[in-house]
């Protein structure tokens, strides 16, 4: 029997009521629904591990939601179908008006899978890796909530690149390139590729600019400051609190997150609807 995961966010009334459309649709043509609620806090393979055997799992939420079963179903290449319940929707891939037809083509095989690049990030203090965390989007190293500037050693590969002097530093993949990356001046980069953009973030200097590398490399960000308000920030939504002295190595991760497309959406198309506004290509 065919398996397919739907997870919801509690927090999203719509995403409650489409849920149960969706399983009504999906339970008539003989698919069985794994139907899991969730929040930012659900612990997603602990508590349904049958989810690392669907076919795919059909997401309802915004970006944050789909950002949040990335990092917990990618290590298992499980694609997954976003929904948008949510304000911008760039990473889902149906809006609930048009789920319907979606949930048709979808039963029917009519779908392509799409691989993304993700990131791991490792903290070290005192030359001991003190956590570590996966991304989707971006990892980035910052000033936290207090006006104080921070200073950063960014290494490629153990070569030296420079030090910056500003708000922080985003280290983003290809589909992060079109989130944070992007508010800060960083390029658009087709998801497709493997490729890591390193983007300065509000640069003390005239000279700092966004700088475009080679999945294959580490990123390494030393920590220098005299107050102790920095923070590391994966995806917005997780982190934690670093010390001055403190470094953060980046790299690609040995796993990439799945999403499920339907042929007659491309990448150029949705920017231009999401980012741009054009209605011709909703």
């Amino acid at each position: 029997m065919r398996q397919i995961g739907l997870l919801y966010n509690v927090h999203k009334q719509e995403a409650c009521s489409v849920r149960t459309d969706i399983c009504r649709q999906l339970e008539r043509t003989g698919i069985r629904v794994v139907d899991v609620p969730i929040d930012h806090d659900t612990a997603i393979v602990e508590t349904h591990p049958e989810l690392k055997s669907c076919e795919l799992v059909i997401v309802l939420g915004g970006d944050g939601t789909l950002l949040g079963v990335a990092r917990q179903l990618s290590p298992f290449h499980v694609p997954m179908f976003g929904v948008n319940i949510g304000h911008l929707g760039f990473l889902t891939e149906s809006e609930p008006s048009q789920l319907e037809i979606a949930l048709e083509r979808i039963v029917a095989g009519e779908y392509n899978l799409e691989t993304r690049l993700m990131l791991e990030a490792f903290v070290y203090r005192d030359l001991q890796e003190i956590a570590r965390f996966t991304a989707l989007n971006d990892v980035g190293v910052g000033k936290g909530s207090f006006a104080r500037m921070v200073t950063l050693d960014v290494h490629v590969d153990d070569v030296y690149v420079d030090t910056y002097t500003g708000d922080g530093m985003i280290v983003a993949t290809p589909t992060g390139s079109t989130a944070y990356s992007l508010s800060c001046g960083g390029p658009i980069v087709s998801p497709h590729l493997q490729v890591m953009v390193l983007t300065p973030v509000c640069p003390h200097t005239l000279f700092s600019r966004p700088c475009v590398i080679d999945a294959s490399s580490w990123v390494r960000l030393s920590v220098h400051a005299r107050h102790g308000d920095v923070e590391l920030a994966v995806d917005g939504q997780e982190g934690m609190r670093l010390l001055a002295g403190d470094e953060v190595l980046v790299r690609k991760a040995p796993f990439q997150a799945t999403l499920v497309r339907l042929p007659d959406r491309e990448f150029f198309g949705v920017l231009r609807s999401k980012l741009h506004g054009d209605p011709s290509s909703t």
